[in-house]
């Protein structure tokens, strides 16, 4: 798993020195996401409490690449997220449960009119820590996997606006056990992401 990890940040670092020919920046912004179904199960097998939560803000911040082909462009970003999801526990509480992850989106964009662009790519996601509860748990099914970026960017000079929506496509659920109930949540994200970039190339953006 750590060596799917170190390949692709450095295929990420490979992918921004190359694209530095065309443009590359930082990048911040803020989300509104939730995870997937909890599940709660008590001592009785057959009494299994579900829920399915709901969405907090977040936010990112990271760096970007850009490789332009002509009409359409490459864009590689490594960018730091979290996220936050509550959940109303069996016992009536509300819990918030939160995940820090690195996000690898490699996305393919078209330039439409003016300074109007789309674009869409898979995200590479590797899991740096999930909690609930005040309990840090190491189970999560995998830390490694994989997700979609769909949206919408216009570029003003050096800024840059876009809004995405990223939803995490490999199953993954964390499993852990408190007070001898045992408990399962859906940990793929699905975020809509509102983002500012702004360019650091010395080359404007085409």
């Amino acid at each position: 798993m750590k060596k799917n990890v170190l390949f692709s940040v450095v295929f990420i670092a490979t992918f921004f020195a190359v694209s530095a020919q065309s443009g590359f920046g930082i990048k911040a912004g803020l989300s509104y996401n939730s995870n997937g179904e909890f599940k709660e199960f008590s001592n009785e097998v057959t009494n299994i409490y579900k829920n399915e939560g709901s969405g907090k803000s977040g936010f990112n911040v990271g760096f970007y690449g850009k490789l332009n082909l002509g009409p359409i462009y490459l864009r590689p970003e490594l960018v730091y997220t979290k996220t936050t999801s509550e959940y109303e526990l069996n016992s009536g509480s509300t819990e918030d449960y939160k995940i820090s992850k690195l996000d690898m989106p490699v996305l393919v964009g078209i330039k439409l009119i003016g300074p109007l662009n789309i674009f869409a790519g898979p995200a590479f996601q590797y899991y740096l820590d999930n909690d609930l509860e005040g309990l840090n748990f190491n189970d999560i099914e995998n830390e490694f996997s994989v997700g979609i970026n769909i949206g919408a960017s216009i570029e003003l000079g050096r800024l840059g606006l876009d809004v995405r929506y990223e939803r995490g496509l490999s199953e993954n659920e964390a499993n852990w056990s408190k007070a001898g109930e045992t408990f399962t949540l859906d940990s793929r994200p699905e975020q809509l992401i509102f983002s500012v970039s702004y360019s650091l190339s010395k080359k404007k953006n085409k």
